[in-house]
């Protein structure tokens, strides 16, 4: 898939903001800091599309990008760690919640791993409560660059090996980097297929 179009659609608190063209939305999430906004402009290939901050937890809104008028992306904000309040921290939870359980729209949901770690326990329970709620997901890993290939693999298979201690199949995954554009061909190609799946449907 080429992306020849990529624009701002507006922001929301709550699916009632969400643009009123209703279109399929694949949505990016993951924990602070993973890298989502930079993947999303490289995948997207416009450098300042989604606003990147070295400080933890800026996404605090659920953004929408309409992509060659078709589709968005949809940029929300991070689970886990961030320097806000305990009530910021279960504001941005609700805010999550609430697009997760109320888009009648989300065609797949990408949760963004940091290569570079071992799963943490959030990571799962966040994961493991996907399969609850029946969303569809695939799961990618960011920072690629930063590990050598044999290290990236071997930290990918950890992590594989640990997510079959709870699910019997495993999600797509993917391995990316924003600065080296590792994986962008691979994610467009997977969102394509699933919007020639909704086609048909």
């Amino acid at each position: 898939m080429k992306i020849s179009e990529a624009k701002f659609a507006g922001s929301s608190t709550d699916v009632a903001g969400r643009p009123k063209r209703r279109l399929p939305e694949f949505a990016f999430i993951g924990r602070s800091n993973v890298g989502k906004s930079s993947l999303i402009n490289m995948l997207c290939g416009m450098r300042k599309l989604a606003m990147t901050s070295s400080s933890p937890g800026k996404t605090r809104l659920v953004n929408h990008f309409l992509i060659n008028q078709k589709w968005y992306i949809v940029d929300l904000p991070g689970y886990g760690y961030a320097k806000i309040s305990k009530e910021g921290q279960r504001r941005l939870a609700d805010i999550i919640n609430g697009y997760l359980l109320g888009s009648e729209d989300l065609a797949l949901l990408f949760v963004l791993i940091d290569s570079r770690h071992d799963l943490m326990r959030i990571d799962m329970d966040f994961i493991d409560r996907l399969g609850e709620i029946g969303i569809p997901f695939a799961i990618v890993f960011t920072k690629g660059d930063k590990l050598g290939p044999v290290a990236l693999q071997r930290q990918v298979e950890r992590d594989r090996e640990a997510l079959s201690e709870h699910w019997e199949e495993l999600p797509p995954c993917f391995c990316t980097s924003s600065v080296t554009g590792m994986g962008r061909e691979e994610i467009l190609d997977y969102i394509a297929a699933v919007l020639d799946g909704l086609k048909d449907s």
